[in-house]
């Protein structure tokens, strides 16, 4: 993509950036107002983006041909390719490892480790578990919730407490997770290692786990004793997550990560007779076409990037942040501001990330900003919002599952997690806290690698 420069730009270059997004919220808030079920899930991303590619071909100079060019050029970007193939892989290694057994193997076995006393904290380590190791938060809120519901009404707890400890779970992994949608975003916008994400991402979000599962410790005493069914679980079936969560940590290649993944989970199975051969190349297939929104959207706005940057959008943007950002801990304030209001907009954490992240790349080279850090700032932002917007999918799920009974809006309250994940990844903006790993291993802004590489070559 177009590399941003000194100029002021020209601000009516973002106007399809605009349009985009006035279209994916107002979408959503006129559904709202009728009453339709996940309003803001209903006006599919792709067409709204392509809506606002409409407008930059129309504002863009230049003859129709050089349009295509810049668009194309953008769509075909090395970064975007990388991630619409990661996402591919994600969604088939997530489809496959469910499919035989493993989300409902990690649950059981969950559930019969996890005293009843510490039911509440167990439904948050469950979710995480389940969330950073499939990268899906939407599908793990799908498979806990029932489960969480049902205990609730049991062990006499707070019903938004439990679904808020469920959400919370599920937003910890998902920041954590290497193969969410927001992770590759977040890695490959910035051009980092999912690996060095993972580790700068841990010096807030391990605190802000640990402080909420004290407090659901505190707070979440059930008031009976549920009977508790103990469901069988396999511990084979769930090697394939301990397989990518360890190779993934150890920083191997994040397509052999996922290749593994998927073909181990094929493999167990196979074995187990949940699906033959052929069966397994059609799960492969459906979990491709589970991700084909993101696959495309990433693409489509691959594409309108590098049109409104060609056309002077993000200099002009960038120009602006500039007057208002003094050095780099406001350097990183601005960046988790913008991604956190383009998801209470957008409703969708990797869409958030996506539009923001060449912005937030240019502002982290301009301010020294280790881009290592800007990338776990970009995901942590989008999912601390996600996680509290009463809108948002995942809480919008896990109420659904009450029949009625609470709104997202009661769960908001109970979103401990998220709250405390902000204050402590402010913290870490502010202080030396938090930020150990990218002190023990800094980076070369010179050479846009780490310190230890550039010293080895």
């Amino acid at each position: 993509m177009k590399k941003l420069n000194e100029n002021k730009g020209n601000g009516l270059a973002l106007i399809p950036f605009i349009i985009f997004i006035l279209v994916y919220l107002f979408s959503g808030i006129i559904l709202q107002l009728k009453g339709v079920e996940m309003a803001f899930y209903q006006f599919p991303a792709p067409i709204a983006v392509i809506i606002g590619i409409v407008f930059a071909f129309i504002l863009t100079k230049g003859s129709l041909d050089s349009k295509f060019d810049i668009f194309i050029k953008g769509c075909g970007h090395e970064n975007i390719i990388t991630m619409c193939i990661i996402y591919l892989l994600a969604g088939a290694f997530s489809t496959v490892s469910s499919s035989m057994g493993g989300v409902e193997s990690t649950v059981n076995l969950g559930l019969a480790l996890i005293p009843y006393k510490y039911i509440t904290v167990g439904i948050f380590i469950i979710s995480a578990f389940i969330s950073i190791s499939t990268g899906t938060s939407i599908g793990t809120v799908i498979a806990i919730a029932p489960i969480a519901v049902d205990l609730v009404s049991k062990a006499g707890l707070s019903l938004p407490l439990a679904l808020g400890a469920l959400v919370g779970g599920v937003m910890f992994g998902d920041n954590l997770s290497i193969i969410s949608d927001t992770t590759i975003a977040a890695t490959k916008t910035q051009g980092v290692s999912m690996k060095d994400k993972f580790r700068a991402n841990m010096g807030f979000a391990v605190p802000a786990a640990l402080v909420t599962m004290a407090l659901l410790l505190i707070f979440g005493t059930p008031i009976s004793n549920p009977e508790i069914n103990k469901e069988s679980y396999n511990i084979i079936k769930i090697m394939p997550y301990i397989f990518v969560l360890v190779s993934a940590v150890l920083g191997m290649n994040v397509f052999a990560v996922l290749m593994g993944g998927i073909v181990i989970s094929g493999v167990i199975g196979i074995y187990y007779g949940n699906f033959t051969l052929l069966g397994l190349s059609q799960e492969i297939y459906e979990g491709f076409k589970g991700m084909f929104d993101i696959f495309l959207l990433s693409l489509l706005t691959g594409g309108l990037a590098n049109m409104v940057s060609t056309g002077g959008g993000l200099d002009w943007l960038l120009y602006k942040v500039r007057r208002k950002i003094k050095g780099e801990k406001s350097a990183q304030l601005g960046i988790s501001a913008l991604v956190a209001l383009t998801d209470v907009a957008t409703a969708n954490n990797t869409v958030s990330i996506i539009v923001t992240g060449q912005l937030a790349s240019e502002i982290s080279k301009e301010y020294k900003v280790d881009p290592r850090k800007t990338a776990s700032l970009l995901d942590t932002f989008s999912c601390v919002m996600q996680g509290i917007i009463p809108y948002g999918a995942q809480l919008l799920i896990a109420a659904s599952f009450t029949n009625g009974v609470l709104s997202p809006v009661q769960i908001v309250g109970y979103m401990w997690y998220s709250i405390l994940l902000a204050i402590f990844a402010v913290i870490s903006i502010l202080t030396p806290f938090g930020n150990r790993y990218l002190r023990r291993n800094p980076w070369n802004f010179e050479k846009n690698i780490l310190e230890h590489e550039s010293i080895v070559e």
